[in-house]
């Protein structure tokens, strides 16, 4: 992708060590427009338990800007990550919800204090690895699904606001992750090998219920299935979520057959955990949901056509799923499926398409089970 009309501009790439935005900043570079780097920290972490990570991503953003001749530049935003996306992550948790923080370290860190801190630092733009496309329709910005399906990053994005994406810039959004890994090896990047971050954003790979388990104490209760029948005890229903079928500890449960158990539901005032059994169990399917706290990129909600006219993905990486959408009010909406979806969960992101462009979404509240052999709408 050229970015001409971005020549005198001073573009700021976030790097973090990873190919992604090793690659963007190249691309940027070799277009010949004013490029520099800013790491984030974001976690004040013991390194001697995750194996010094935060050291070797900055180490390692070093030699790119040595390698691509650009300044660099390093901001600690531990406090802002964690006001106002960390603190959110637990509380979640605490209600018995599996909340997303890559969507609010998206919204609030990257996208926000990053924002802003590149701009004090002079920049007219930034820019990151992630693979999505923005667009100008008349007055208005546009995102849009990135060119590689299995990478599009669209769905955590769609919290973004109009300013966020007039300043920002995705080099990678029209490119496949094979031909990124290609540049940077033809490139000699150091980066050309590096395995993808995976786990919590900025906090990295943990045994998650051991570093849960650090902010929320456990409090054991009761796993039961839907008519009261007691199988089991759980250390805390916060480590759990639905659809989860490792880790429940109640297999070979006498009289039940050798189906696998699957969490179906927490009951957070009861501090119980409802599981069912069977793969295909009907409570492991959700018709519709409901959803608050929503955000239109445009600024305002999709004007409503009637039938299936949207798609919604209630993960990341999941198909299209055709939906019909209706407002219930400025902050809530009902998702009803054309077909059921399984493990549809309470805390994550429900994000509305129409074609390729991300149009916004909210979080999910509830569910409603589905009746699988019936049409919705």
């Amino acid at each position: 992708m050229v970015y001409m009309e971005q020549a005198g501009k001073k573009i700021i790439v976030g790097l973090s060590g990873g190919v992604d935005s090793s690659v963007a900043a190249m691309l940027l570079k070799h277009q010949t427009v004013a490029v520099e780097g800013l790491f984030m920290k974001n976690w004040e972490e013991d390194d001697t338990e995750t194996g010094c990570s935060a050291a070797e991503d900055i180490r390692d953003t070093r030699n790119i800007c040595d390698t691509l001749g650009i300044p660099l530049h390093t901001v600690n935003l531990s406090a802002e990550y964690w006001e106002k996306v960390f603190i959110q992550f637990i509380e979640e948790y605490k209600a018995g919800r599996t909340p997303n923080p890559d969507v609010f370290c998206n919204q609030e860190i990257k996208f926000r204090a990053f924002l802003h801190h590149a701009l004090a630092l002079g920049a007219d733009m930034i820019a990151t690895g992630h693979y999505a496309r923005i667009q100008k329709q008349d007055d208005k910005f546009e995102l849009l699904k990135g060119t590689d399906c299995n990478k599009d990053q669209s769905y955590f994005l769609y919290r973004l606001s109009q300013e966020q994406l007039s300043r920002s810039l995705f080099p990678l959004g029209e490119m496949t992750k094979p031909q990124v890994r290609q540049l940077a090896k033809q490139a000699g990047l150091i980066t050309q090998d590096k395995k993808d971050s995976t786990g919590i954003c900025f906090i990295g790979e943990r045994p998650f219920k051991d570093f849960l388990s650090r902010f929320i104490p456990p409090e054991p209760g009761e796993i039961q299935t839907p008519d009261g029948t007691v199988i089991g005890q759980h250390d805390g229903i916060f480590y759990y979520t639905l659809g989860q079928r490792q880790g429940l500890g109640i297999g070979g449960v006498r009289n039940t057959g050798n189906a696998p158990w699957y969490v179906v539901a927490k009951d957070p005032d009861r501090n119980i955990l409802i599981v069912v059994q069977g793969n295909d169990h009907p409570l492991l399917y959700s018709s519709s949901l409901h959803a608050t706290r929503l955000h239109w990129i445009s600024g305002n909600a999709p004007a409503l056509i009637g039938g299936y006219d949207y798609c919604a993905k209630t993960r990341y990486r999941q198909a299209d799923q055709a939906c019909c959408l209706t407002l219930l009010d400025q902050d809530r909406c009902k998702v009803e499926f054309t077909h059921p979806q399984r493990s549809v969960t309470p805390g994550q992101s429900v994000v509305i398409y129409q074609g390729n462009q991300c149009l916004g979404g909210g979080i999910i509240a509830k569910t409603e089970t589905a009746n699988i052999t019936s049409r919705i709408c």
